[in-house]
């Protein structure tokens, strides 16, 4: 928890009405301060967030806003849609009005302890993952952040014996000022997000200010195997790694088939890794990761191996939907980037058709060319950066442009044979053609299904007997 603050009386404005934005705003307002919310978008695109705050002593600003809003504004809470580098938040700044994401005004209202977990890839199985070890463990424990709940929205609910266990985006740490989780996990760093970031320096010193507030007191557990992220190991808190590849110093890694937590010279055997229940390299990084986070706050041995084994895994994350005809169809629908994708593939032996594409984040898709080459028998791309993707993929695997995910699921179902995989890891965006990557995973389950309902109902049609 940072310092804390008094909110009544403060005049406070809180730029995009999205989850986030409609949840900061009911908070300050309940907290006594005098709040403006503002949204480029007009009202009626905003006919859910309206309805709730309509009735409410709020002033809103619907479908775009001048510099006079900030007028005698003492506070700007951006929601995490809004860049850091938007025109009003250049101009707040210019102003020194204070400008903070959500996640730096929860904290400062926050009670017990925190553990925030980031990176480019893994973020919310990671987190899923140490909830549920914690929850098994006997901690009582609120899940928010990145995750779907934001963190702002629990802090009335926490209380010096919880555990709070926050997925943290870029986009909510470039704003932070005193921030400070007790525990802080950064999984790894890719190229993500730089359509928003402009480079991938800016992008990883973003997710790297987790670290910045923590002191002597807390603790870092970083990827020993990623040399993107071992440059931002800090200096003031404990540091704790975790390896797939080597014995660490201090934290957990694979030593032969079990997965070790090594602290202060002992080292403790937690399980073994046929016991993960999650497929692929990359999650066998996040129990690691989740193993050190959960160890460091306390929970033992046993009932660490007891929750993994019985995580079921993150709806949207390489989750199996059905099998049609002796096909696999997967729903990875969180892998909104080239690394996700990358890592998806890698979890199964082959025979993969594909589906890729959305809104590109400005994305190098000709890393994908090779694993394509050797796992994949077809790729469907469908979305707004479909072009590009398949010029950069091209001689890698079959391509074909299936423009929506409707059409990509049906062209899949006619071309996959019995033992081949359905997959859906886009790499991309969802916002050209859905509200966010849970929608677009939502859609392709109902088709998948929708797939399997057809074939029952042919079947016992007048058709399946000869009649007509």
């Amino acid at each position: 928890m940072s310092v804390a603050l008094e909110l009544k009386g403060k005049k406070i404005l809180v730029i995009g009405l999205a989850r986030t934005g409609v949840a900061t705003t009911l908070f300050c307002l309940k907290q006594g301060a005098v709040v403006a919310a503002t949204d480029t978008r007009p009202e009626s695109e905003l006919a859910d967030a309206v309805a709730k705050l309509r009735a409410t002593p709020i002033a809103l600003h619907l479908g775009g806003y001048t510099e006079e809003i900030l007028d005698d504004q003492e506070l700007i809470i951006p929601s995490p849609g809004v860049p850091a580098d938007a025109d009003i938040l250049k101009i707040a700044r210019s102003k020194n009005i204070p400008v903070w994401s959500e996640i730096e005004l929860a904290d400062r209202f926050l009670s017990g302890r925190l553990i925030g977990i980031t990176g480019s890839n893994g973020k919310t199985t990671t987190t899923s993952l140490v909830d549920h070890i914690l929850k098994n463990s006997g901690f009582p424990t609120l899940l928010a952040g990145n995750i779907g709940t934001p963190l702002i929205d629990v802090v009335e609910k926490t209380t010096d014996q919880i555990i709070t266990v926050a997925e943290l985006s870029s986009f909510q740490l470039e704003l932070i000022e005193t921030f400070r989780p007790n525990i802080s996990v950064l999984l790894n760093l890719t190229p993500d997000h730089l359509d928003r970031h402009g480079s991938i320096e800016a992008y990883a010193a973003a997710k790297a200010r987790i670290f910045e507030n923590q002191t002597a007191a807390d603790f870092a557990v970083l990827n020993a195997d990623d040399p993107a992220s071992t440059p931002y190991a800090p200096a003031k808190p404990k540091v704790f790694w975790f390896s797939r590849k080597q014995r660490v110093a201090q934290g957990a890694f694979l030593r032969g088939e079990d997965l070790v937590f090594r602290h202060d010279g002992e080292e403790e055997a937690i399980l073994k890794q046929s016991e993960i229940p999650l497929p692929g390299a990359h999650n066998l990084e996040n129990v690691l990761a989740a193993i050190a986070a959960t160890r460091l706050a306390g929970a033992q041995p046993a009932q660490i191996a007891n929750a993994i084994r019985s995580f079921a895994g993150v709806e949207h994350r390489l989750e199996f939907v059905a099998e049609h005809n002796g096909v696999r169809y997967y729903n990875d629908s969180k892998a909104t980037n080239v690394d996700a994708t990358l890592k998806a593939l890698a979890a199964f032996p082959g025979c993969i058709l594909i589906i890729l594409g959305g809104k590109d984040k400005g994305s190098d898709y000709t890393v994908l060319q090779a694993p394509l080459r050797e796992k994949a028998i077809l790729a469907l791309l469908i979305g707004a950066a479909a072009q590009k993707i398949e010029s950069q993929i091209a001689g890698g695997v079959a391509i074909e442009r299936a423009g929506t995910l409707d059409r990509a699921v049906e062209i899949a179902s006619h071309r996959a044979h019995s033992g081949d995989i359905v997959l859906l890891a886009p790499a991309c965006a969802s916002f050209d053609q859905f509200e966010n990557y849970e929608h677009r995973g939502r859609v392709f389950k109902q088709l998948v299904h929708e797939l399997a309902n057809r074939a029952a109902h042919s079947a016992s049609g007048p058709s399946a007997s000869g009649k007509r």
